[in-house]
């Protein structure tokens, strides 16, 4: 009886422990709805949701994106530039607006994605060069790239892709909304693949993966290809919701979706989390920009505020990871 009572006490315990970075990611998720639709008047009318939301996407696509690599144990601090890279190339292959190019030019900026992502996991896990300066050095490359495709703003979005972008389905639900559960949905196939369960693995303790028989190598090449695609899909949203194209774009999202991510409950050292929750840090990272901008805060101060706001969501969302993941070792230990 005592075997079996304790049995069950781990069980709640690690399940408690399990959840603690998803409830302090919803506490927060709560807190920001609250107070944007206090000082944002239209928060919850089409009007309002469409916009919030196509500013949501772009940051919550690259957010998964980094999540993928993060979890296989690397981390890419080229991903916005490979963002702007694939969106450059894409405005420019649309030819001036004309639609029947919108295919090409998709299929051209996902593969730019892809390959400047291939290109980063040869370096870190062929090449064995450390994740962090690596692709600290590829920004740089692939930025560029992207100013010799387009030196300056400029370019035309057809307006089937940004008239399309801002649609609301059945009048209640908008178009972005609904790509950002399909993206959830593609993570959660992704996930439950071999595949996805090697990125935990890897991520989590790559020599015993190796052990294991796990490529460890390929995960991560792939982990990098994956992250690339994606990252040129928030190249996509930019574009759709700017109507034009910008060599520096997206130069921001990188820092962006490492912070929506450890919000989001992502361990940064690999093997824990999920796109899930950098989801929904990506959408409290653009709320309290937007609860910044809404609150008056005068222009020269809202970065200084913004990134205190920030500072502090990150630290409440990761206390109950860290104090999580002392509890499970001091368990381990007294085990």
């Amino acid at each position: 009886m005592n075997t079996l009572t304790a049995r069950a006490g781990t069980s709640v315990s690690n399940l408690t422990r399990a959840r603690m970075p998803m409830v302090a990611t919803t506490v927060l998720l709560i807190v920001t709805v609250t107070a944007a639709a206090t000082l944002q008047g239209n928060f919850f009318t089409p009007y309002g949701m469409t916009a919030n939301f196509a500013t949501i996407l772009p940051i919550a696509t690259v957010a998964v994106a980094q999540t993928i690599i993060v979890l296989s144990g690397g981390i890419d601090l080229s991903i916005g530039t490979i963002v702007t890279l694939s969106s450059v190339v894409t405005v420019r292959l649309m030819d001036g607006g004309d639609p029947s190019q919108v295919p090409l030019a998709l299929a051209a900026g996902l593969a730019t994605g892809a390959a400047c992502g291939l290109f980063n996991g040869l370096l870190v896990a062929v090449l064995r060069l450390q994740p962090i300066v690596a692709t600290f050095a590829t920004s740089f490359v692939f930025g560029g790239v992207a100013l010799l495709v387009l030196s300056s703003p400029g370019g035309t979005v057809p307006a089937v892709l940004t008239g399309g972008y801002r649609q609301v389905f059945a009048y209640l639900v908008p178009v972005p909304a609904l790509l950002l559960l399909v993206l959830w949905l593609a993570w959660r196939l992704l996930r439950a693949q071999r595949i996805g369960q090697y990125l935990y693995a890897v991520g989590g303790n790559a020599g015993a993966s190796y052990a294991s028989a796990v490529p460890v190598t390929w995960v991560r090449v792939f982990a990098y290809t994956a992250g690339g695609t994606v990252a040129a899909l928030a190249g996509v949203a930019l574009l759709a919701n700017s109507g034009s194209g910008d060599p520096f774009i997206g130069n921001e999202l990188t820092l962006g979706s490492i912070a929506a991510l450890v919000i989001g409950g992502t361990r940064l050292r690999g093997g824990a989390g999920g796109a899930g929750g950098s989801i929904l840090g990506a959408i409290i990272l653009t709320l309290i920009q937007n609860l910044v901008f809404f609150a008056g805060v005068p222009t020269n101060a809202r970065e200084l505020v913004n990134g205190a706001i920030i500072i502090i969501a990150i630290a409440l969302a990761g206390l109950l990871t860290a104090r999580s993941e002392r509890a499970g070792r001091s368990e381990g230990r007294t085990a």
